[in-house]
């Protein structure tokens, strides 16, 4: 039997678990809802659920992957009761992984493309309406717009080619520390704008008021979304770094710094952001088009512009390759588990797969545009997002809970031995009536506020 692939490191098991979590729900979506959600007050219960409910899911899903030793369904077969059926979840969270790549590939194109354009000096003189127009002009060009996808494909697969320590978490290691030094700077540079004090108030001082105004049920709501989707869970995208993982340190300590470097980058993403937007009197909660189109006339405005567009777009380029490297890993994997070749063939296999698959999502915004799954104003995108983020995740993060704390799966108490296997932080057995009762209901929740 092939022996199992492994970290190098603890700290590249930690920094490739945090890039698969670090992506666009971070730079773009935790802003924007913050911005939507009376600020202060929702980066306050964000935290309080990434506690209460993404740690012990992350958890999870990890212990599912060390404990099993492999994809998610050869994991589940490995630890599931005799005649039960837990391991067709497998071929549903690769699904969910591949669909997520079909749009992610297109919209992790639009940051290398706009790191290229402020590098070479595409924005340089141009006025507000003409920076938005770049925009649109990009979503109407499907050649430039697949180009970027297809550089995105043919690099994440050519990393992953050379395999876990020699490619995903050599690479991933230079990315995560460029990342936080760019988020150091890039931080430290809004600070010093004029406004920027009122922006910090806004986003880190807890306002009553201003969560009334929006509606506090729609603030502990959407709070509790993001500190969901933020981690990933629920596609197998964190079992497979569990299946690397060796036994030296408990679940809960990991989960923890995984965490913590997850929301290091989302908080930082709007330190950079708010300062930004309260200098020059601009909404924050405007999604994509605060990234694409608001933000580069910022920074058209302001001095050396260009150099901060440009070190912006680099920032925004790293946390969602990250993502795209560590999903290609698990794609990869389940593709080498289920056929028995190697990582090679593995690679060129996947990468083909992934290019076809992409196409719609970059036609879907040109010559499909008609084509409007949601209903009038929707693309192809919006459906394939919505597939994963409002079922696919939550439903698969409900069966790896159901699995891990009842007895017609693996059992709370396999789950909780394999969990505080280790050094580290233990996970009390006190929590398992939240483990059971508490958590399914929040999953359930944002599973049906998803829908509505």
């Amino acid at each position: 039997m092939k022996k199992r692939e492994s970290f190098a490191s603890r700290l590249g098991f930690i920094l490739v678990s945090a890039g698969c979590a670090i992506g666009i729900g971070n730079v773009w979506r935790f802003p924007t809802v913050t911005g939507q959600n009376g600020g202060g007050i929702f980066v306050l219960l964000y935290l309080l659920f990434l506690l209460l409910l993404g740690v012990p899911v992350l958890t999870m899903e990890l212990a599912v992957g060390r404990a099993g030793r492999g994809t998610a369904t050869n994991a589940y077969r490995a630890l599931e009761p005799v005649g039960t059926r837990w391991h067709w979840h497998g071929p549903v969270c690769l699904l969910g992984c591949c669909i997520l790549m079909m749009y992610y590939t297109t919209v992790n194109g639009w940051m290398f493309s706009y790191f290229f354009k402020f590098l070479t000096g595409t924005f340089t003189g141009l006025s507000s309406e003409q920076v938005g127009g770049v925009f649109n002009a990009m979503l109407a060009n499907p050649v430039e717009m697949g180009g970027f996808m297809v550089i995105t494909v043919l690099l994440g697969f050519f990393i992953c080619s050379f395999g876990l320590q020699n490619g995903v978490e050599r690479i991933t290691k230079v990315m995560m520390v460029a990342l936080l030094v760019l988020i150091v700077v890039l931080a430290g540079h809004s600070f010093f704008l004029p406004g920027a004090r009122d922006g910090l108030s806004f986003y880190l001082l807890p306002s009553l008021d201003r969560a009334k105004e929006v509606g506090l049920g729609k603030v502990v709501v959407a709070a509790m979304n993001q500190s969901f989707f933020t981690l990933s869970l629920g596609v197998g995208a964190m079992e497979i770094f569990g299946s690397y993982m060796n036994r030296k340190h408990t679940l809960a300590s990991e989960a923890v710094r995984i965490c913590a470097l997850d929301t290091l980058v989302a908080i930082s993403a709007g330190l950079i952001i708010f300062p930004a937007c309260f200098s020059f009197g601009i909404s924050p909660d405007a999604g994509p088009r605060l990234i694409f189109v608001t933000l580069p006339n910022v920074f058209t405005s302001m001095a050396g512009g260009r150099i901060w567009g440009t070190l912006f777009f680099l920032f925004m380029s790293f946390a969602s390759f990250t993502t795209v490297i560590a999903v290609f890993e698990n794609i990869l994997a389940s593709l080498m588990d289920f056929t028995h070749i190697d990582r090679k063939k593995a690679s060129i296999i996947g990468c083909i797969f992934v290019l076809i698959t992409s196409i719609p999502c970059v036609l879907g915004f040109n010559l499909w545009s008609g084509v409007t799954p949601l209903g009038a104003g929707s693309t192809i995108l919006d459906g394939e997002d919505f597939l994963v983020s409002n079922l696919l995740l939550p439903i698969g993060s409900l069966v790896y809970l159901l699995f891990c704390v009842t007895r017609w799966g693996w059992g709370f108490d396999r789950y909780l031995d394999e969990a505080n296997t280790g050094e580290g932080i233990k996970l009390p057995r006190l929590l398992k009536p939240l483990f059971q009762f508490v958590l399914p209901a929040l999953i359930v929740v944002i599973l049906v506020s998803g829908l509505i």
